[in-house]
């Protein structure tokens, strides 16, 4: 299944939704005016907007998300990579390196997901 589109200002109510889920709707009506300054039609017609996508969904006034911040993070970057490096993970890293400084520990890191992923292929 992929992943519905999630864009910026709904980015910004999904992370307030992922904070405090299962949440009531009012809750999210008073959350969003407190932190984004959103009018209570603003909060809740995002929320209709997201469910009928399968962003979310609000049962008996509960809303609680169908897609998780790391799905949705996920997305936003593969689509990224695809539009703005034609779908090349190593033209993007090269984009990336060359205006922001890694340490050694973030590239140690990095060495430890590659092997990771490295062994996990040839497993299969």
């Amino acid at each position: 299944m992929e992943t519905p589109k999630i864009f910026e200002s709904e980015y910004r109510f999904c992370l307030i939704l992922w904070e405090n889920e299962p949440v009531k709707s009012s809750r999210l009506v008073e959350l969003c005016k407190e932190k984004l300054g959103w009018k209570p039609t603003t909060t809740y017609t995002v929320l209709k907007r997201l469910s009928q996508r399968g962003v979310l969904k609000n049962e008996n006034t509960v809303v609680t998300s169908l897609v998780s911040k790391d799905q949705a993070q996920a997305a936003e970057i593969d689509e990224m990579v695809e539009r703005t490096f034609e779908g090349s993970l190593p033209a993007f890293i090269a984009a990336f390196t060359r205006h922001q400084r890694i340490s050694s520990e973030e590239i140690d890191a990095l060495q430890k997901m590659i092997d990771r992923y490295r062994e996990g292929e040839e497993n299969e």
